[in-house]
C-alpha cells in the first residue's frame, strides 16, 4: 500500500527509512503525528514487520489515543490490536505487572498521586520527629522527585547530601519514603520508570525479552525526556538499534521538572550512525507568526539549526498591545472576544489565552463573566483529586491492595463510623511497633488488644464493608455501586448540606459513567487496569476541542494545541521572562523557547500584550516590555497603544534594570516613595515569621532585574508564597 501520498519529500524520506536510529526534528505543526502513523502503518503492511513487534511511546494519553485512531484508519483496528502505543507511564505499569514480582512488588500494587504523596510524608515526619516547619512536605517531595528525575537512588543521595546537613536530612527522608511506598505495595509516578530501569539492570532475562519483542521503538516528543526516560530507551533499542525519535529542541519548555534538551541535542553522538532529517514546512500558522517564531528562537545558541517555512498566506500582522495595567489588559482581550463573536466569524472555541503563570487568570476570568463569556481553564482542581472521587478509589484501592495503609487511613471513618482520631492512631503505632499493615492490625484489633471491645466493633464495622466488597470486584461499575450502597455515600453528602452537594454527587455518577466507558472499551476489563488509567489521566487528556468556550490556560500546558486566534498577556520583563531566570542563561533559553511554543500556538492571528504597570506580589509595579518583544521582526508587527520598543540584548537589560531607586505605585496609580528601612540577611533554609501567614520557611531566594529580592516561602499552614523581602516585613526565627 502507498503511505506516501500527500507527504511532502522530508515526510516521505521519515516514513521509508527503515534500519538504524533516526532522529525527525520536527517543527511546530509539521505534521509529525502524521509521519509516525504513515511510518508505523508502512513498517507493518510493507515491511512486514508484525505489530507487537513495535513499540511507539507519546507523553499524554491524548496523544497515543489519536495515533492509534489514525493508525486504525490507515491499516484497520484490528492489526493493532496488540500493538503497544501508550505513554512512558503506562508502558512501564504493563511491564511491572507482568514482572515487578522480580523486584519484590506484587502486580496490585498502588500507584500514589500527588495527595497521597503528601500524606506519607507526613507520617514519615511525625514519625521521625521532624517538625514540618523545618522539612514542609512539599520541599521534600519536589527534592525526591528531583532526584529521581536524575535517576539518583536513595544510596547514592545519601552519599551526596553527607556532608550538608538539611540535604542529609531530605536524602534520609527519600530513603523512609521508599521503604515505606516499598512496604505498602505501593509507587508514585516516578517510581513506575524508575523501576522498571532497575528491573531491567537486574535482571537480563527480563530485559532480553522484551528487547526481542520490541524491534522498532518510536518515541514522540524526545525533547521532553529525562535521565530515567533516556534510559529505558537506550536499554530497550539497545539490540536492534531501531530507534526512532521525534522532537523539536525549540520546544523543549519542561526542564524545571527534569528534562533534558542534551537528549535531542546530543542524540546523533549517543546512538552512533543516526540519520537526521528536518521537518520545516509548517502547515498551521501564517508566515507573518513564523517569521516571528523563527526570529525570536533564532537567539538561542543552544538549539540544532532550523528555519520554519509555509505555503500558507502571509496573514495579519501580529498585535503589540500597551495598555495601563492587568485590568484594562483584560478589557482588550474580553472586546476583541467579543467583537469577533459579533461579527459572525468566530466561535468561542476558536480563541485561546494563554499566560506564563496561573497567577494571571483571575482578573481575566472576571472578565469573561462579567462579558458573559463561556470559558473553559485547563487547571484548576482536577476531576480525580476531588475528595469524592478520591473517597471511592480509596475504597477500590483497599479492596485491590489491603497493604496500602494510605488509602486505608483515609476512609476507615469515611463516612464516620464513630472512629476517632485516638483509635486510628493506637492501631498506626500498634502496626508500626509490630512491623505489620494498619489494614490487618485492624481486621486483628480486638485480638491484639489494640483498642477496647466499643472501639473495636466500629473499626470491625469498616473491615466487614471492605471484605465483603472484595467478591466479584472486576464487574467495576457494579462494584463502585456496592461501595456506595454499603457506605451509604450518597446520603453522606446530602448531609453536610453544603451548596456544592448536588454537584458531588454529579461528580460520582460521571465517575461511574467513567467506569462504565472503561468497562465497554477496555480488552480485558480488571480493577486494576481501571484504577491504573485513572491514576494516569493527565489534564491535558481532559481537553475537549469541541467544547464551544474559550480556553484559558498556560503555555505549559499549550504545547501540542493550536487555536485560530492566541492572546499572549503578561509580556514584561520579570514576569515573562521569569525574574527566576535573570541570571541563568539556560533557564533564559527556555523562556524563550515557551515564547516560541506561545507564538506557534496561533494559526490565523496573535495578539501579544503588555502592561504599564502590574501588581505583583502585592505591589504595583513599573514594567520594561519583554526582550522578547525587541526580538520580534518589525515587519510582521503592528502596535496598539504608546509602545517603546525594548532592545533584544541580554546584557542591555541587566544594566538598565539597576537602577537603586525604581519608582513604585499604590493602586491609585499616584508615585510612592520606595520604603527605607534595614532589611535583615536572609538565606534559603531560613525560618522566618511573617505578620500575616506566621511561620515559615524560605525554600529559594531571587534577584529581580531591578535587583530586589523575592523570597520564595512555605508557610507553616501549608501555603506557599513570593514575597518581596524589601515590603514583606520578614523577621527571622
Amino acid at each position: 500500500m502507498d503511505f506516501l501520498s500527500g507527504l511532502n519529500s522530508m515526510q516521505q524520506k521519515a516514513v521509508l527509512h527503515t534500519t538504524g536510529p533516526l532522529l525527525i526534528l520536527a517543527g511546530a505543526g509539521s505534521g509529525k503525528t502524521r509521519v509516525l502513523t504513515h511510518r508505523i502503518a508502512n513498517l507493518i503492511t510493507n515491511e512486514n514487520i508484525n505489530p507487537w513487534e513495535i513499540l511507539a511511546i507519546t507523553f499524554t494519553n491524548k496523544a497515543a489515543l489519536e495515533m492509534r485512531e489514525r493508525i486504525g484508519k490507515l491499516i484497520g483496528e484490528d492489526t493493532l490490536k496488540d500493538m503497544w502505543i501508550s505513554t512512558f507511564h503506562s508502558m512501564c505499569v504493563r511491564i511491572l505487572r507482568r514482572d515487578g514480582n522480580k523486584i519484590g512488588y506484587n502486580r496490585y500494587f498502588t500507584i500514589y498521586d500527588t495527595s497521597d504523596q503528601k500524606s506519607l510524608i507526613k507520617d514519615i515526619l511525625k514519625l521521625n520527629n521532624i517538625p514540618e516547619k523545618d522539612f514542609p512536605i512539599g520541599t521534600v517531595l519536589s527534592s525526591i522527585s528531583s532526584k529521581k528525575n536524575h535517576f539518583i537512588l536513595p544510596k547514592q543521595a545519601k552519599q551526596d547530601g553527607k556532608n550538608d546537613y538539611r540535604e542529609n536530612i531530605l536524602a534520609q527522608l527519600y530513603d523512609v519514603y521508599q521503604d515505606k511506598l516499598f512496604e505498602n505495595n505501593a509507587m508514585d509516578f516516578d517510581d513506575l520508570l524508575i523501576n522498571v530501569c532497575i528491573l531491567f539492570q537486574s535482571n537480563t532475562e527480563v530485559l532480553d525479552f522484551y528487547q526481542r519483542k520490541f524491534k522498532y521503538i518510536l518515541v514522540d516528543e524526545y525533547q521532553d525526556t529525562n535521565t530515567v526516560q533516556y534510559e529505558l530507551i537506550r536499554l530497550l533499542s539497545n539490540a536492534s538499534k531501531n530507534l526512532c525519535v521525534v522532537g523539536d529542541d525549540d520546544q523543549s519548555i519542561y526542564g524545571w521538572r527534569g528534562a533534558d534538551i542534551r537528549n535531542i541535542l546530543g542524540f546523533e553522538q549517543d546512538f552512533p550512525n543516526t540519520m537526521i532529517i528536518k521537518l520545516e514546512q509548517n502547515y498551521r500558522s501564517t508566515k507573518n507568526i513564523l517569521d516571528a517564531a523563527n526570529k525570536v528562537v533564532s537567539t538561542n545558541k543552544g538549539r540544532k539549526d532550523k528555519t520554519l517555512f509555509t505555503q500558507n498566506d502571509t496573514g495579519e500582522k501580529i498585535s503589540v498591545v500597551c495598555v495601563a495595567n492587568e485590568y484594562r489588559e483584560a478589557d482588550f482581550v474580553a472586546n476583541t472576544i467579543v467583537t469577533e463573536i459579533e461579527s459572525g466569524n468566530r466561535e468561542y472555541k476558536n480563541f485561546a489565552i494563554l499566560y506564563r503563570t496561573n497567577a494571571q487568570s483571575r482578573v481575566l476570568e472576571e472578565k469573561m463573566i462579567y462579558n458573559d463569556i463561556p470559558y473553559r481553564m485547563l487547571g484548576g482542581v482536577k476531576f480525580y483529586e476531588r475528595k469524592e472521587i478520591k473517597d471511592i478509589i480509596a475504597y477500590l484501592r483497599v479492596i485491590t491492595n489491603n497493604q496500602d495503609d494510605v488509602a486505608t487511613k483515609r476512609i476507615i471513618n469515611v463516612p464516620k463510623r464513630g472512629i476517632g482520631a485516638t483509635s486510628i492512631q493506637k492501631i498506626d503505632n500498634f502496626a508500626i511497633n509490630n512491623n505489620i499493615k494498619f489494614y490487618d492490625c485492624a481486621k486483628n484489633c480486638s485480638q491484639l488488644g489494640v483498642l477496647a471491645n466499643a472501639s473495636a466493633v466500629k473499626v470491625m464495622s469498616f473491615v466487614q464493608v471492605i471484605e465483603e466488597l472484595r467478591d466479584n470486584k472486576d464487574d467495576i461499575v457494579n462494584l463502585i455501586k456496592r461501595v456506595l450502597e454499603k457506605t451509604d455515600y450518597i446520603n453522606y453528602i446530602k448531609q453536610t448540606e453544603s451548596e456544592d452537594s448536588q454537584d458531588r454527587i454529579q461528580n460520582i455518577q460521571e465517575f461511574v459513567s467513567k467506569a462504565t466507558a472503561y468497562m465497554k472499551n477496555a480488552e480485558s476489563a480488571t480493577l486494576e487496569g481501571f484504577l491504573e488509567e485513572v491514576a494516569l489521566v493527565a489534564d491535558i487528556d481532559n481537553y475537549d476541542s469541541d467544547s464551544n468556550a474559550v480556553i484559558l490556560m498556560t503555555l505549559h500546558s499549550a504545547k501540542g494545541l493550536e487555536f485560530p486566534i492566541v492572546f499572549m498577556p503578561g509580556l514584561e520583563e520579570g514576569l515573562f521572562p521569569s525574574y527566576m531566570s535573570d541570571s541563568d542563561d539556560a533557564k533564559l533559553e527556555e523562556e524563550r523557547r515557551l515564547c516560541y511554543v506561545g507564538i506557534t500556538r496561533a494559526c490565523e492571528k496573535l495578539h501579544i500584550l503588555y502592561t504599564n504597570e502590574r501588581t505583583v506580589y502585592g505591589q504595583t509595579r513599573a514594567n520594561t516590555p519583554s526582550r522578547f518583544i525587541g526580538e520580534l521582526p518589525e515587519d510582521v508587527i503592528e502596535t496598539i497603544g504608546a509602545m517603546k520598543r525594548p532592545k533584544s540584548n541580554y546584557e542591555t537589560y541587566r544594566t538598565s534594570y539597576t537602577s537603586p531607586q525604581k519608582k513604585t505605585f499604590n493602586s491609585q496609580g499616584t508615585y510612592k516613595p520606595p520604603l527605607q528601612k534595614e532589611i535583615p540577611k536572609l538565606y534559603a533554609g531560613d525560618i522566618i515569621k511573617h505578620k500575616k501567614f506566621g511561620r515559615g520557611t524560605i525554600v529559594k531566594m531571587a534577584k529581580m532585574p531591578d535587583n530586589e529580592i523575592i523570597a520564595t516561602i512555605e508557610f507553616e499552614s501549608g501555603e506557599k508564597k513570593n514575597l518581596n523581602v524589601k515590603y514583606a516585613n520578614l523577621q527571622k526565627g
